[in-house]
Parts: structure tokens; sequence; C-alpha cells
């Protein structure tokens, strides 16, 4: 899977892949998607960018979080979906952040200033991930 600035070119490309891939293993006309997934990244310069990936199984391995299944995830594939509607769905704490080239975690660096403010917002409520009170 490739990362694209748009949530409309990663499900695009997403689409066109998963058409390759059911074209070179199945003869049927109307391929049928169980699985859409999505992941969306923060990179060091602050850009946004997104991946998508049609599977025709739940559970086929991906680099992406399982994010619709069944009748929505066709939907999509269809080009029926509303953007807003899929960005307002995906939760913020699912959302990588690149460390170094190529290493991603949940929690954005400390020394940028999407982490400063993260740490400094946890310094402020005494809440700290992980802490049981």
């Amino acid at each position: 899977m490739s990362m694209y600035a748009t949530l409309e070119e990663a499900v695009d490309a997403a689409r066109e892949e998963f058409l390759e891939k059911v074209a070179e293993t199945s003869d049927d006309d109307a391929p049928s998607v169980t699985q859409f997934n999505l992941q969306k990244y923060i990179m060091q310069d602050g850009d946004i960018m997104w991946e998508a990936e049609f599977t025709a199984e739940e559970g086929e391995h991906s680099e992406g979080l399982s994010f619709l299944s069944g009748e929505a995830a066709q939907a999509v594939f269809e080009d029926d979906f509303d953007k807003q509607e899929l960005l307002e769905e995906w939760l913020d704490e699912n959302t990588l952040y690149e460390w170094d080239e190529g290493d991603y975690q949940l929690e954005p660096p400390l020394n940028s200033e999407e982490g400063a403010a993260a740490a400094e917002e946890w310094d402020d409520e005494d809440d700290y991930p992980g802490r049981d009170d």
C-alpha cells in the first residue's frame, strides 16, 4: 500500500489495486468487497497522509486498520460514500505519527509542536496514558 495526500486519492488507488488483484485471481466480473482498511498518518512535517485497502475476505493481513466491513465497505468501493462522514468516523487515537522515516507510533514525537502540546495537556490534566487513578 502507498500513502496519499487525500482520502479520495487513497480510496481511488485502493479500488484500482483491488480490481487488479481480483482480475489476476478470479473470473468474477463483479468483485465483492468485504473489508475496507484505512490508516491516517501525520508526517514529521505536519502533512496528513492516508493509506486505504479493500479486501475480499475479512481478516486478510493488512497494514491499515480494519475500518468498515460488509455493505459499508462495498459502498465505499462503489464510490457511494460521504468523505465527511468517513473523516468524522475516524478515531484520532488510531492515527499514526512519524517519529523517524518509516517509523510510526500512536503518539506524536515530543520534539514536535503537536507532541509537545499533547505532553503539556497530559501534565495540565495530570492524566498520563496508562495511569489508573
